[in-house]
């Protein structure tokens, strides 16, 4: 009986290995296809990584050193336009678009846009600015274009969009800031009860923050 059934599960097995031979044998063309065409695209990824992506990127970061020099300077303009010692910005960012130091290329124009004001010209330099996924830069990009808004008089998206860089950064050092600005553009719109939730949002969350010593007095008043 034991050996019978132990003969019907190696039956079994060998049914199931035939019927596995028998289809590779029959799909033989289409799985190769499948496996060389996958094969391909990694190669050809690798390939474009290697060749194209990292030079690119090292490139850019090359073009993108003077720009840098000249803004930390003052010299806005050089940095949006360039000189003869090197590209500028608005440069970079056409030229290397698809690049991480590309992409930080809109950020800085946006912010030279902003220091010279330019709010309107910010605003598209800061929007065309995709993120970088970490607690600082891409929170202050967010920061930087709330402000821009309330420059051009957008008071409402102005608030928002501080909302959403306080929240994206969620630190001690960023949040409260965007925060009370956020709370005092409500406060002009005469929404008293957002600029309110604003404040006590600092007193809460971010003890530990600078903000955090003087925000009793903007709670006060709104409470009186």
């Amino acid at each position: 009986m034991a050996k019978s059934k132990k003969q019907n599960q190696v039956s079994e097995f060998d049914q199931s290995i035939a019927a596995s031979v028998s289809f590779f044998e029959k799909n033989q063309k289409k799985i190769l296809y499948c496996v060389g065409t996958c094969l391909a695209i990694i190669i050809a990824a690798l390939l474009i990584h290697q060749f194209y992506i990292t030079p690119r990127n090292q490139r850019a970061k090359e073009a993108i050193f003077q720009a840098e020099q000249q803004f930390q300077n003052g010299n806005y303009e050089k940095a949006l336009e360039g000189d003869e010692a090197g590209l500028g910005f608005l440069a970079v960012a056409d030229q290397f678009g698809h690049t991480k130091v590309g992409n930080l290329a809109h950020l800085y124009a946006g912010l030279c846009y902003e220091k010279q004001g330019k709010y309107e010209e910010a605003v598209e330099q800061l929007k065309d600015f995709s993120g970088a996924g970490d607690e600082m830069i891409s929170p202050a990009a967010l920061g930087a274009l709330g402000n821009c808004y309330a420059q051009l008089g957008d008071n409402e998206k102005a608030a928002e969009t501080l909302l959403k860089a306080a929240k994206k950064a969620d630190n001690n050092t960023l949040s409260p800031t965007f925060l009370i600005q956020a709370g005092q553009i409500f406060e002009a719109l005469d929404k008293q009860d957002r600029a309110l939730e604003c404040y006590k949002q600092v007193k809460e969350k971010y003890q530990q923050s600078f903000e955090h010593n003087n925000i009793d007095k903007y709670i006060e008043r709104l409470q009186k």
